[in-house]
């Protein structure tokens, strides 16, 4: 449950709370134990810190700006892409949070998000989350700087702030939850950096190897200060007019203007107001001839990146300065009572370095998710197309033709490093391609899997398991019980009474999901209420595991009998014929005791001689056989280490 306060209150909460964590630092010993370690509040390892400190396991978060949440939050980027239709784990909580705030559903202020707040609001979220956790402890204004290990095993880390204080944490898991894979690439993990080799990656629309990243933005949150105001910024250094042309039809163009007025261009990122507000405000995060930048920051020191990063607000100043001067709003400034006087924190990465996992999740997975059965270890869910920015890239960028995408799901072994043992990466970084990069980066997708890496953490811990050995049903059933969903099915909601029984058989492949790419939000059908194909579920029986079960399946088969009876002759034969225990097994043939059990499955309309339907037929494999309980997965299901050797 959320406590949203008094809003003078609420909107004071951060800077009380950074208080809060500077008197701990001064007054904390300089080396702390812990059972997990998460580096980086941003989206991921926020929810990673608050997932596994939800499980009972002792957690630090240790975070460099004085806000939780990351792009969400500290950089500004406070309208949301993908995963409207899924109402999952920390994401459904997160937005909750804001509904309570601001007394609506409805978010949709800015046209490109159905989900837009105040960066202030959403960190106070998280931190009222975060705040009912005693088994989690919070580290505002320290800077990572360097992993501690053991052999090939990461055993803590140390960080400083900026009074010179240092900080030691010794943990038994280390989550990465920076933007840029910092913490992974010191530890050694292998890594990717920039777009690859189609001949690597096996996607026909990757194009060439090359270190290439896409543009970053230093957002920011403007306010209109109303019709008579004048709060038009100093001119920046540098200034060039021309640099932000055609950005709007209001504004001048050589060539082709971004086809919106001012107005439209400003609406895109229009925020709600909170109640009592008087004025509106606006997220600053502009593709077309904007405050995109080109700056490949990722494997830059600490000093190096500071300089960089004062060209990307810099650059962003010029932007606000052209809004107010050459397009006339000197009403619309940056915004006095959010993030650093209206600028971002942090700046909003779009893309680091991409981890070598335990797998390499790439185009190919999502677009033919079930050529493979990567999809059977999935633990977060995403519908975002593959979109990619490089409009400032000083230099010929190569064309590449974005597929269109189905609904998928992030497999678990994505997150797990195929080189350095004790560490998960929850982050942009995660094992994925370019290509796929571009639809797993975006917030709702990397909150859900910074969540399953706080689950994978938890459990590693309570049951002294190395990552690599936890059992992926372990934690999708975890994560299940978190209302998270792992197969992106679109047309069963959360709130179905057999939504999780669905989600199970979806995970066993028995029954498989129709994709289809539909504009912003991609889909995957389940069709619950549509007729079972008796001979798909038998193949998806024998496939999954009862390959060796084969009188009666071959004859029900052959008959495409979708019918209750046939369908409980088959599981009968299951059941029998791997001699198990399970009550029903005595019931072969009794249709009173099916009648009775339907009813107490929450089924309804029992009739022997109808057709199932594919809800049915998922409800009865997840209660007669047990697939969760009894089925041991690997994280690796196609054998794919060979693409991992050479180090980058």
């Amino acid at each position: 449950m959320l406590y949203i306060v008094d809003m003078k209150f609420l909107f004071s909460l951060p800077l009380l709370l950074f208080s809060i964590g500077l008197f701990a630092q001064l007054s904390t010993k300089s080396v702390l134990k812990t059972d997990v370690l998460v580096i980086g509040a941003g989206t991921g390892g926020t929810a990673a810190a608050i997932q596994c400190a939800r499980l009972n396991v002792k957690t630090v978060l240790i975070e460099s700006t004085p806000m939780l949440g990351g792009m969400l939050t500290a950089s500004g980027v406070s309208c949301t892409d993908g995963n409207d239709q899924f109402a999952s784990g920390i994401w459904q909580e997160f937005r909750e949070g804001l509904y309570q705030h601001y007394k609506r559903k409805k978010l949709n202020t800015g046209w490109v998000s159905n989900t837009c707040f105040e960066p202030k609001v959403g960190d106070s979220i998280f931190k009222a989350i975060s705040n009912q956790l005693p088994k989690l402890a919070i580290y505002y204004g320290y800077d990572f700087i360097t992993v501690l290990k053991k052999n090939n095993k990461v055993t803590g880390a140390i960080f400083t702030n900026n009074k010179g204080h240092h900080l030691t944490i010794y943990a038994t898991i280390i989550i990465d939850g920076t933007d840029l894979g910092d913490v992974m690439a010191n530890a050694g993990a292998l890594y990717d950096l920039g777009m690859d080799d189609p001949t690597i990656s096996k996607e026909k629309e990757a194009k060439e190897k090359n270190t290439i990243v896409q543009d970053l933005t230093w957002a920011a949150i403007l306010k209109d200060y109303g019709s008579n105001a004048d709060v038009t910024i100093a001119k920046p250094v540098g200034y060039d007019p021309k640099f932000f042309y055609c950005t709007c039809t209001d504004a001048p163009c050589y060539n082709k203007s971004w086809n919106g007025d001012k107005y439209k261009m400003l609406n895109y990122g229009k925020l709600p107001r909170s109640p009592g507000a008087l004025y509106d405000k606006y997220m600053l995060n502009w593709p077309p001839n904007g405050n995109d930048i080109y700056l490949n920051v990722v494997t830059q020191s600490n000093a190096q990146r500071i300089e960089s990063y004062a060209l990307a607000k810099q650059h962003t100043l010029r932007f606000i300065y052209f809004i107010q001067t050459e397009l006339g709003m000197k009403n619309i400034g940056l915004a006095n009572d959010e993030l650093d006087g209206g600028l971002a924190f942090a700046p909003y990465h779009r893309e680091g370095r991409r981890m070598k996992g335990r797998v390499r999740m790439n185009l190919n997975h999502i677009k033919i998710p079930y050529d493979s059965s990567l999809y059977r270890t999935g633990i977060a869910v995403g519908d975002y197309p593959v979109d990619h920015h490089h409009s400032r890239y000083p230099g010929a960028v190569p064309e590449i033709a974005f597929p269109p995408i189905p609904a998928y799901n992030v497999p678990m072994g994505a997150l797990i490093p195929a080189s350095v043992e004790g560490l998960l990466v929850c982050d942009k970084s995660i094992s994925v391609t370019n290509l796929v990069n571009g639809t797993t980066r975006l917030q709702p997708v990397v909150l859900l899997t910074g969540q399953a890496a706080g689950v994978i953490a938890a459990i590693a811990v309570q049951q002294k398991k190395k990552i690599s050995e936890v059992d992926v049903r372990a934690v999708q059933q975890q994560l299940l019980k978190a209302k998270c969903y792992l197969m992106p099915f679109s047309d069963v909601k959360i709130n179905d009474p057999h939504w999780e029984a669905i989600q199970k058989v979806g995970l066993t492949g028995i029954l498989k999901g129709t994709g289809k790419a539909e504009g912003w939000a991609n889909k995957m059908f389940f069709y619950p209420d549509s007729v079972y194909d008796g001979i798909q579920v038998i193949q998806g029986l024998k496939n999954y595991k009862y390959a060796g079960v084969t009188s009666t399946l071959s004859n029900t088969a052959n008959q495409q009998n979708s019918t209750i009876n046939s369908l409980f002759v088959v599981l009968t034969e299951i059941v029998i014929d791997e001699a198990k225990e399970y009550q029903f097994k005595k019931a072969q043939g009794n249709i009173d005791y099916w009648k009775k059990n339907w009813t107490a499955w929450g089924l309804t309309d029992f009739d022997p001689n109808r057709n199932l339907t594919r809800r049915e037929v998922g409800v009865l494999i997840d209660k007669c056989l047990y697939l969760f309980d009894e089925k041991k997965i690997k994280l690796n299901l196609e054998g794919q280490q060979h693409y991992f050797l050479s180090k980058k």
